[in-house]
């Protein structure tokens, strides 16, 4: 085949991310590259004759082994060099498969099959196959090193975020803790859909036709020849394999990139200049800008965000790929060609992820800061308790009461805790609910509680804690 500088393909995944992410580009194309395509279908094709021959009898262990030695012989640039006389896929891999296999079996290649037999179980084989060797094992790799971070930070204070506002006090792993819920919900979704794939051998429009002339029991025959591939035939098929089991797999792949999207989107603004909270990695050598010296840009996170937006919109196409005229038409030809383009994006994404937590940092001292209230009200996220306190002193109008002590202190310019503490009879009321509730020793120590935001947490640090563990466990 000729060989050609990478940096004359095409498509970015094959000369920036087959460089910068070799290792994950040599294990995604051992199942989704062209050549893996082609050795998906050469296999599929073996598996049929096997099917044959065991349901004739003939098969013997020499002549399996035979048979799968063959494989190993099956070049691409020789299928391909047959397509452009057959201008067929499925027909110029048959007529070249026929020269390789042990001949007395050549007349049962691809025997009572249509192309879509082949090229569709081929398909859930690939997509079966690149999920549980490579999707999945980047995703829990990513879920895992999110359990570290939330566990290590699971008590870090932090102020919580509503419409791009300061809310109450929370913790950085609660915070996070969020992505391990979601994502740890999405993987377990992906295992279980992977292993929901099918395969086919139902012939040209699903009906059996072909194989009742050659077999007494051709579904029989059909799970057989699925068995040699670890897959099981759909329950119904018209040319073409039922596609929603493929498409709920893909549109999971989709949930889950998004999922990792919104973390990267909430990581990078985190790491905003006046927001300061958290930092990626940044080697010596590393330049954040080619003119500005200083900068050191959250490039990675603002990557994966990158390849969601090119990617995500794909999903388009997969729904378009549900629909097909009859039995089957050829629209989804081209497009589904386009599936490993997804998936390559998808784990690219996946893996850089994986990159921005390893070397992700939590400055603590500025995390106080904000949650302190360097800007806004001091302290002004502790107004919602001061609120429910009073209210369970009786007093009904409580939240218009705390609202007005809020804008006092803004108008004055002064902390929360110093307006509140100008509001005696308020101050008094909520201090004897505070001792009542154990929240501190006697009334005369609320105000100081006011003062200390980070004590008023929920149970974001209980919340963190366990959901970590649990999916955690739950990867392993």
């Amino acid at each position: 085949m000729e060989a050609r500088n990478i940096f004359q393909n095409i498509s970015p995944i094959d000369h920036r991310y087959s460089i910068s992410e070799k290792p994950l580009f040599d294990a995604l194309s051992a199942w989704i590259s062209e050549e893996a395509s082609i050795a998906s279908c050469v296999k599929a094709e073996i598996a049929l004759v096997i099917a044959h021959l065991s349901v004739r009898g003939g098969l013997t262990p020499a002549l399996k082994t035979a048979l799968l030695a063959a494989e190993a012989k099956i070049e691409s640039d020789a299928v391909y060099a047959e397509e452009e006389k057959t201008r067929h896929n499925i027909r110029a891999l048959v007529n070249v498969l026929k020269t390789k296999v042990p001949p007395e079996t050549a007349p049962l290649v691809h025997l009572g099959a249509t192309s879509v037999d082949i090229l569709d179980t081929a398909l859930s084989y690939r997509m079966r196959g690149v999920t549980g060797a490579v999707v999945l094992p980047q995703l829990r790799k990513l879920e895992c090193l999110l359990c570290d971070f939330v566990e290590r930070e699971a008590e870090t204070p932090q102020v919580g975020r509503t419409h791009g506002q300061h809310a109450v006090p929370i913790t950085v792993g609660f915070a996070l803790a969020e992505y391990v819920s979601r994502l740890g919900k999405s993987i377990l979704e992906i295992q279980r859909l992977a292993a929901q794939l099918k395969g086919k051998l139902a012939g040209a429009v699903g009906a059996y036709n072909a194989t009742s002339m050659i077999v007494k029991d051709p579904e029989e025959l059909e799970r057989l020849y699925l068995a040699e591939l670890g897959l099981e035939p759909s329950e119904h098929s018209t040319q073409l394999v039922e596609p929603e089991y493929l498409l709920r797999l893909l549109l999971e792949f989709n949930v889950a990139f998004g999922i990792i999207a919104n973390l990267a989107d909430d990581l990078r603004n985190l790491q905003r200049s006046e927001i300061g909270e958290l930092r990626e990695g940044f080697s010596a050598d590393q330049v954040g800008s080619s003119t500005m010296p200083q900068k050191r840009n959250p490039w990675n996170s603002e990557h994966v965000k990158s390849l969601w937006k090119a990617f995500m919109p794909r999903v388009t196409t997969f729904f378009m790929d549900q629909i097909s005229e009859h039995q089957r038409d050829l629209s989804n030809s081209a497009s589904q060609r386009f599936i490993a383009d997804y998936v390559a994006g998808f784990c690219m994404a996946v893996s850089r992820m994986a990159q921005v937590l390893q070397g992700l940092g939590a400055d603590r001292e500025r995390l106080l800061c904000n949650l302190r209230g360097e800007t806004g009200i001091p302290g002004g996220v502790l107004a919602e308790p001061a609120y429910i306190l009073l209210a369970e002193t009786g007093v009904s109008d409580a939240h218009e009461v705390i609202r007005k002590i809020t804008l006092a202190a803004e108008r004055e310019h002064s902390s929360f805790a110093a307006a509140l503490a100008k509001e005696e009879d308020v101050l008094s009321r909520i201090g004897g609910k505070m001792a009542e509730l154990g929240l501190v020793s006697n009334a005369a120590d609320a105000l100081s509680w006011f003062e200390k935001p980070e004590q008023y947490n929920g149970l974001a640090v209980k919340k963190a804690k366990t959901l970590a563990a649990k999916y955690r466990a739950l990867m392993e």
